[in-house]
């Protein structure tokens, strides 16, 4: 998945970044909102995690000038404001959680997971999708008695495929989302994980399609 992180504060952004990437998400940042803008101009997020006091500005504005444009983009408010009535106004003005500063690592980790989950549609950890049984928290899927590991872009390219199923993704999109503008990868980085991910499929009524000049699209049956 990939997220914006729009925080002013360079150590905690290094801090958050890092343990997104361990779980492997690709993470931009964001400085201040003029760049957050500039951001969401271009790319298409999973989550959006956004400090509220800014260097140029609150993100409280942000926030609303996203729904504003009917993006549905989940945003999860990081925030030293610990009053009622404040936290009450974020989620009003159309935050889909918040995290109280200072926050424990896990705790934003959970709640990113939760708010993806219900971006998904679901409340549980576990998702089926034709005979595999597929748990993102474990990095697992089952196929018949078999349990396989997989590897952090090999689980955030099938949250991907499934997120959409029966979609089709072409390259450009995949690296979009799953790499940060700090990485320089090639579209023959996605041939790599989608032959991954196969292998581990391998076995079960599901497919990863290509379709040649186009991109990839899952299926089963």
């Amino acid at each position: 998945m990939r997220f914006l992180l729009v925080e002013d504060n360079s150590d905690l952004a290094l801090s958050v970044s890092e343990r997104l990437k361990l779980d492997g998400h690709a993470v931009d940042w964001a400085a201040s909102l003029e760049q957050a803008h500039i951001c969401t101009a271009g790319i298409e997020y999973d989550l959006i995690l956004l400090d509220i006091m800014l260097p140029d500005g609150n993100g409280q504005e942000f926030l609303h000038a996203q729904r504003q444009t009917n993006s549905n983009i989940p945003v999860i408010v990081m925030t030293a404001q610990n009053s009622v009535s404040d936290r009450v106004a974020l989620l009003d003005s159309g935050a889909d959680d918040y995290v109280t500063k200072p926050f424990d690592f896990a705790e934003l980790e959970a709640r990113c997971r939760a708010v993806l989950r219900r971006r998904g549609g679901t409340a549980k950890n576990s998702i089926h999708f034709g005979d595999i049984v597929f748990d993102p928290l474990a990095a697992t899927i089952v196929v018949g008695t078999q349990t396989r590991n997989l590897r952090n872009r090999e689980l955030r390219l099938l949250e991907i495929l499934l997120s959409s199923s029966e979609r089709l993704f072409s390259k450009a999109h995949l690296v979009d989302r799953l790499f940060s503008y700090s990485e320089e990868p090639s579209e023959n980085a996605i041939e790599v994980y989608v032959g991954r991910l196969r292998k581990k499929l391998d076995g079960s009524n599901v497919r990863i399609e290509t379709v040649r000049g186009i991109g990839y699209r899952i299926h089963s049956g």
